[in-house]
């Protein structure tokens, strides 16, 4: 779009001022207002006059804040003067978020000059060629989530600290059996194209020794099994079956569904039979949990032949959907005990959602029992937010079961009270299951009812 301000980025390179493009260096003479994202480089000297963004990182909460904070700023310096350079260590593509973000702004016009980065000195370092060996290059930061399902090579960047290091080190050690040989060697990279270059082999046990900095970087030629490497294996096994079995072959989201729901209440009954005290009962929650996931990849597997997503997809959603509704853990939302967390999630889902009421979520299909207790929840979040829902609603109960009610104090009580009423409903020819749906569908109305007006 013409007319838009602008922004040019360069790479400062690897190293030192040698290391500049002529491009870099041409871009660098013009006349124009020019930005460094820090001046903690070893080139940041060709860019005389250059405004930091240093402050930002010593200013913001976390890391995540820093990145749109120095666009914001860049954006509108561009708005200002029309015309601005901004300068990163490196490469302008390699490890650069904040070049990403203004990739993705349409306020700003974006020019991007090719500069070397610490990937090419690196690769001459190893004496590798990347694309013959197959090298992934991960961000220490995120080496847990990025190296999964990896064997290597990897080239692990980003490794400012002692911290990432050992980070890097427990995940690779964490698993049934280790990813790295206690007596093999690792590649430490750093400071690439600087005076004090170090290029090390060192011992997988003492990788969390080396003294890191943010010039560091860490090469593992080969991983003996690869990270979350029992979750890779079980969705490939997921799509072998789907090939190869002809029982797997017929399956379909609806065929599957007494099996989803067996599984699920098989899951149930060994936690009933778990004793927390002599740990008795996790062998057998453990083989559940496995069999409803099992069912979950299997349905993520027909929903990707569809072409509708894959279990990343799954995970992906379901990760961002839970930092979404923790604003108390991920935002600056408070939420100081259990009830207040619950009332904030149903708010969050109903907008999220779209939905008028924090009930219209509640499935139809689940039983009676289940029904009411979650319609009785739903109620009560409301009434943590400040509906007075015993005031529109009382629960359905006559008040002599009502009296009956409130002596039970235990689990023993409770049920046998809900035994009778289920007695009392078979001699006077009632089904208990349509009488307590429609009893709690009408609790529910009123409520719902109670709560819209309220919004209104």
């Amino acid at each position: 779009m013409a007319g838009r301000p602008r922004v040019t980025v360069v790479g400062l390179g690897p190293g030192g001022v040698d290391l500049l493009t002529a491009g870099t260096l041409e871009a660098l003479a013009a006349d124009r207002p020019r930005f460094l994202r820090t001046r903690r480089h070893p080139a940041a000297e060709a860019v005389a006059g250059a405004e930091t963004f240093d402050d930002v990182y010593e200013s913001s909460g976390s890391i995540d804040d820093v990145y749109p904070a120095i666009v914001e700023q860049l954006v509108a310096a561009a708005t200002e003067s029309g015309d601005v350079l901004y300068a990163v260590p490196g490469s302008p593509l390699v490890a650069e978020h904040t070049v990403e973000l203004l990739l993705a702004d349409d306020r700003v016009e974006v020019e991007v000059l090719p500069a070397l980065s610490f990937l090419d000195l690196a690769w001459v370092r190893l004496g590798v060629d990347p694309v013959s060996v197959g090298v992934r290059v991960v961000d220490g930061h995120r080496f847990a989530v990025e190296a999964a399902g990896e064997r290597g090579p990897l080239l692990v960047a980003q490794c400012d600290s002692a911290h990432v290091l050992s980070d890097v080190k427990l995940v690779l050690d964490g698993g049934p059996e280790p990813a790295i040989a206690d007596d093999a060697e690792v590649v430490v990279l750093q400071r690439l194209g600087l005076p004090d270059e170090r290029v090390e082999r060192v011992p997988w046990a003492e990788l969390d020794r080396v003294e890191a900095d943010h010039l560091t970087s860490v090469y593992l030629p080969e991983l003996a099994a690869p990270v979350a490497r029992e979750l890779a294996r079980f969705v490939e096994l997921v799509a072998v079956l789907r090939d190869e079995c002809p029982w797997d072959q017929e399956q379909t989201h609806e065929s599957l569904r007494r099996h989803l729901l067996e599984e699920a209440y098989e899951v149930l009954e060994a936690i009933d039979h778990l004793d927390l005290d002599t740990g008795e009962g996790y062998e057998h929650l453990e083989e559940e949990l496995g069999d409803l996931l099992f069912q979950v990849l299997f349905h993520a597997r027909l929903a990707a032949e569809a072409g509708q997503f894959t279990v990343a997809d799954v995970a992906t959603t379901v990760h961002d959907k839970l930092v979404s509704r923790h604003p108390h853990v991920f935002g600056d939302v408070e939420a100081h005990d259990a009830d207040a967390v619950v009332a904030n999630w149903e708010q969050i889902k109903k907008a999220e959602k779209g939905r008028e009421s924090v009930f219209d979520g509640v499935p139809d299909a689940i039983p009676a029992l289940l029904y009411a207790l979650k319609v009785q929840k739903k109620a009560a979040s409301l009434a943590d937010g400040g509906l007075d829902v015993a005031a529109v609603a009382r629960a359905p109960l006559p008040d002599q079961a009502l009296a009956a009610a409130h002596q039970a104090t235990d689990d023993d009580t409770v049920g046998a009270l809900l035994f009778a009423i289920v007695d009392q409903a078979r001699l006077a020819g009632v089904d208990p299951e349509t009488a307590l749906r429609a009893a709690a569908v009408r609790y529910r109305d009123t409520v719902r009812a109670a709560e819209l007006a309220a919004d209104t």
